[in-house]
């Protein structure tokens, strides 16, 4: 991402995510009007939170820029309506369901040689955190801080996600930031 997001380039994408829950839902195609040019037109990262009465019904995205922003937010609500943690997305969640788009800054090294050390290097509530051991990958958006707002908490918790019973060599730490922008429920049934 080049340029910085404007408010108006958030709702967009924060609609776009929605739209294309809705449409999926709905059987019928996503139109948007898309600016001609701009931020999300770069190619940019995003994860798709969809909550229902602060339930998690899915969370998907992509932690590299692999595509234009405005296609990577379309594509990831699409996938989390089928997060394979929790039941697909149904119509009669529609009008409760809160949509959220987090739009990832370029992930930076932060020294990883051990659990402390990592501790020790972690800002609450403002990083993101991927952990890599090379074979797995597991990451926590700075949104999470909000579940679990000590270090060690947000640590442990992202251990446990990636399948990792203590810290393992080799372990590599990425932090990130994001940008969050949201269309919120209630919505008018399907």
């Amino acid at each position: 991402m080049t340029a910085p997001l404007s408010p108006v380039d958030g709702r967009l994408l924060a609609g776009l995510a929605a739209g294309a829950v809705r449409a999926r839902l709905s059987g019928e195609r996503l139109t948007a009007q898309l600016p001609r040019s701009g931020p999300v037109h770069a190619d940019g990262a995003s994860f798709v939170t969809l909550e229902r009465g602060g339930a998690l019904r899915g969370c998907v995205g992509t932690l590299e820029p692999v595509r234009p922003l405005h296609r990577d937010v379309v594509h990831n609500a699409v996938r989390a309506m089928q997060d394979p943690r929790v039941p697909p997305v149904t119509v009669a969640d529609w009008p409760e369901l809160d949509v959220k788009v987090s739009v990832l800054d370029q992930p930076a090294d932060l020294p990883a040689g051990s659990r402390r050390v990592l501790l020790e290097a972690l800002v609450p509530h403002v990083h993101g955190l991927i952990l890599t051991d090379g074979a797995r990958r597991a990451t926590f958006l700075p949104s999470v801080w909000a579940k679990l707002p000590s270090a060690e908490q947000f640590v442990d918790a992202l251990l446990h996600k990636g399948g990792w019973a203590a810290w393992p060599a080799g372990m590599r730490a990425l932090a990130y930031g994001s940008t969050e922008f949201q269309d919120r429920s209630p919505r008018p049934p399907l």
